[in-house]
């Protein structure tokens, strides 16, 4: 009996155990297919992104260059998938829409964020302006000198300050001259003396006043009256003001000695200065209107008398005289006046708003729209600028639209999309190692494959990264994946970002192996 009961027992206990068994293994069976079934679907999921961005692809005829999360463009994925920032899938980068060229893609909802407005190039009449401010000065063709012609006597002023306005014919000074006495009464004489040639004795006297500097209307009064003029009345020569007085009465006076300088009003000088760069399209004859703020609303009509062949070294620019009628003596020297220049109407230029030309110093660029939400930079050469219009000789064509408000942005974009299809260019060949650009960052996961040249992790969330729990690739070390590191094995592992904005194995360690190093701090730089 006790031998059957040890039996019963120790088949009970067998069967105790198998049940044990069979239920720990049907539980470790169903983890693994819950497992199993979760990389499947994350792979079904990325299989299927990839097949709709290919079919995609396949269907526009574009070649996907990379794909990027859109709210972080700057970093780049070589497959589809989910975003590592955002709960979205990676978007894909065709070829067309990479800035190839420099061409920039914009949505029509950005543009209208932007407030992006364009215009047509047209075909226009351009009427160049050219405005400077100058200075009235004195006429200085229309100016008389009054000189003392023999020494004498100021007996007499009838001017007798600077500025005084004068009339033509009107007396200046009274002047006794002892040789214009002695002269007249020498031809008295020999116009009383009588006999057979005389006539040339009275011609020699009458040249001898003429000669001590008395003026054909003063030889004039003297034959008329037949008496000695002691004193001789000076008259101005022209109308205007006495801009210079250098006599005053009872002065002695030299022969040559300047007595009055007149300057006439009846036209005036107005001295612009024109820009250096806006001298050539100010010419001699050129029709002009001066303003001036001392007499509003008054416009003065007149020409370019001469363009000065003088530089000023300090501001750069030309003096333009013009001359200006002044009928009624308004104008006087002094005076600060506006000068519009007119320069001739030109047919059949093109033209853009003045505001769509970007300036960069070297050369002047414009933004073309060519539809579709695409935008080209083009380099163009200026001509004239006038009334908000420029003209343009090289670069477009009568039809083309280019912006006209929000270029700047459009430029930048273009600039950066350039920068980085150069950069790409100048990439390191596949062969060479990756360089690393930015710090480490700390994660754990299980290996799920591993190829040539990429690794593929199941990890959990990364939060230096912020990233959450995926699957995801990565570049392998330079020096190759560790002996001890197989598929399906637990692993620390320590990522940072390269080049190419993909990111590549910096450490990587089995887990039961990094429990018993030291921790380091996530993020540490290399």
């Amino acid at each position: 009996m006790k031998n059957n009961q040890s039996i019963f027992r120790a088949i009970a206990v067998a069967g105790l155990l198998a049940g044990l068994l069979a239920a720990a293994g049907y539980a470790l069976y169903w983890a693994g297919m819950r497992h199993g079934e979760k990389i499947a679907v994350s792979k079904s999921n990325a299989a299927a992104a990839s097949a709709s961005d290919a079919a995609n692809a396949g269907q526009s005829g574009k070649k996907v260059l990379y794909w990027h999360d859109p709210m972080v463009p700057g970093q780049k994925f070589d497959k589809p998938g989910k975003s590592p920032f955002m709960d979205m899938q990676l978007a894909p980068v065709y070829a067309d829409d990479s800035g190839d060229d420099g061409k920039v893609n914009i949505s029509p909802r950005v543009q209208q964020n932007l407030g992006i407005r364009t215009a047509e190039v047209t075909k226009g009449i351009l009427t160049s302006a050219v405005v400077a401010v100058g200075s009235v000065a004195y006429n200085e063709r229309d100016a008389a000198l009054v000189q003392a012609r023999s020494n004498g006597f100021v007996e007499r002023l009838y001017v007798r300050a600077p500025l005084d306005p004068v009339r033509k014919g009107q007396a200046l000074a009274d002047l006794y001259v002892p040789e214009w006495v002695a002269a007249q009464e020498e031809y008295l004489s020999v116009r009383h003396m009588q006999g057979n040639g005389m006539d040339d004795l009275v011609g020699g006297a009458r040249q001898r006043m003429r000669l001590v500097g008395m003026t054909d209307e003063q030889i004039h009064l003297v034959e008329s009256s037949g008496k000695v003029q002691a004193r001789l009345t000076i008259f101005a020569p022209i109308g205007g003001v006495v801009s210079e007085l250098d006599v005053r009465e009872g002065m002695t006076v030299m022969a040559g000695a300047p007595m009055f300088k007149i300057n006439g009003l009846s036209t005036i000088w107005v001295n612009a200065d024109i820009p250096e760069n806006l001298s050539a399209q100010v010419r001699p004859g050129n029709a002009v209107e001066a303003r001036t703020p001392a007499l509003q609303g008054v416009v003065f009509k007149g020409k370019v008398s001469a363009i000065l062949p003088d530089v000023n070294p300090a501001t750069r620019t030309l003096k333009a005289r013009i001359e200006l009628a002044n009928p009624s003596g308004q104008l006087v020297p002094g005076m600060f006046s506006t000068i519009n220049f007119s320069s001739a109407t030109r047919k059949d230029i093109l033209l853009i708003p003045t505001e769509a030309v970007i300036q960069t110093g070297t050369r002047s660029v414009v933004m073309v729209a060519l539809g579709d939400g695409k935008f080209n930079p083009v380099d163009v050469e200026i001509g004239a600028e006038s009334n908000g219009q420029t003209e343009i000789r090289k670069g477009l064509t009568e039809g083309q639209k280019v912006v006209v408000s929000g270029q700047f942005l459009i430029d930048s974009e273009a600039s950066l999309s350039e920068t980085e299809t150069r950069m790409d260019g100048m990439a390191a060949p596949a062969s060479a190692p990756a360089t690393a650009v930015g710090p480490t960052h700390r994660g754990e996961g299980k290996v799920e494959s591993i190829s040539a040249d990429e690794i593929t992790i199941s990890h959990g969330p990364i939060p230096t990264l912020q990233w959450g729990p995926m699957t995801m690739g990565f570049k392998l070390p330079a020096g190759g994946l560790p002996k001890n590191i197989a598929v399906g094995d637990n692993v620390v592992f320590e990522i940072h970002p390269i080049k190419d904005g993909a990111f590549e194995i910096s450490t990587i360690t089995p887990t039961a192996v990094a429990a018993k190093m030291p921790a380091r701090p996530a993020g540490a730089a290399q």
